[in-house]
């Protein structure tokens, strides 16, 4: 398949090298989103009190939330999630974040501000839920390898310590498909969206967001018929949910170049792409 543009193959890789350095040695801003807040949610959550999504996000559902529980615990109701607060919330409310290690069958306070500080760091890990399982160890694994530390899913101190640094970002890339986004990047419900969906009619052509090699073309799981291109330096995109792979394993495409088209595979409840970013194993949000 021919490339697109004037630049050449070594020169695509080049820029892109560029790019992916950059946005390594000098991430975005943290977000505003608290893993102290998720932990609170979730513990309210449990308590049949906060139904929103789990997103770290101080406002008025939780402050709404934190009140209704207060009242209903018998303690003055002034939306403030204090000592005596997070006492009444039992299991979920004990255990301040790093202040053990936590390893499978753990529960708490600790592993529900764990467990998001994963998601948003990339390492989804099924449902923030405050209860340490086999997801949320693999996730630990995922994020230990990416900081370099002996795999063992046990989040200790340096654990702590690598998801204490602003989570990983991405270079800019070609949007790859003509369509509005639909659900984004981020939190979603109790769990986190990885990637991006784009709803298109069946058909609608995929593109490569950058020049690289395809790793994968076939299908995967709950991703169903996918596409994976590996663009150089840790930077790989999926291409999810495909009705068609229009590429090979091993063969390299040019930016804009078609990679396959929209379906509706694997665990999808309708016709659209799911886009991800990945840099060196961790999910970083897309810029387009």
């Amino acid at each position: 398949m021919s490339r697109r543009g004037c630049l050449s193959a070594s020169e695509h890789t080049g820029m892109l090298r560029w790019m992916l350095v950059v946005a390594l040695l000098f991430p975005a801003p943290a977000s505003a989103a608290s893993a102290r807040v998720a932990a609170l949610q979730v513990g309210l959550r449990a308590h049949a009190v906060y139904a929103g999504t789990i997103d770290g996000l101080p406002g008025p559902a939780t402050a709404t939330a934190v009140r209704r529980f207060q009242a209903r615990a018998g303690l003055v109701a002034d939306g403030v999630a204090g000592p005596r607060t997070r006492r009444a919330l039992g299991a979920l409310g004990r255990h301040p974040y790093g202040s053990r290690p936590l390893r499978l069958g753990a529960r708490g306070w600790d592993v529900a501000a764990l467990q998001f500080k994963l998601e948003i760091h990339g390492f989804p890990c099924g449902t923030v839920d405050g209860g340490f399982g086999a997801r949320t160890a693999a996730a630990v694994r995922r994020a230990q390898v990416f900081a370099g530390l002996a795999q063992d899913g046990v989040a200790g101190p340096a654990t702590f310590a690598a998801l204490s640094r602003a989570p990983v970002t991405a270079p800019a890339l070609r949007r790859p498909i003509a369509a509005p986004v639909g659900d984004g990047y981020g939190p979603r419900g109790t769990g986190f969206h990885a990637g991006v969906d784009f709803p298109a009619p069946t058909g609608a052509a995929v593109t490569a967001a950058a020049y690289g090699r395809v790793a994968f073309a076939g299908y995967d799981d709950g991703w169903g018929l996918t596409v994976v291109l590996d663009h150089g330096n840790g930077l790989r995109t999926r291409y999810a949910h495909l009705s068609r792979a229009l590429v090979a394993p091993r063969q390299y495409v040019g930016a804009g170049a078609s990679v396959g088209a929209v379906g509706a595979t694997g665990f999808a409840t309708g016709p659209h792409l799911h886009f991800e970013v990945t840099v060196r194993g961790a999910n970083a949000a897309p810029h387009f």
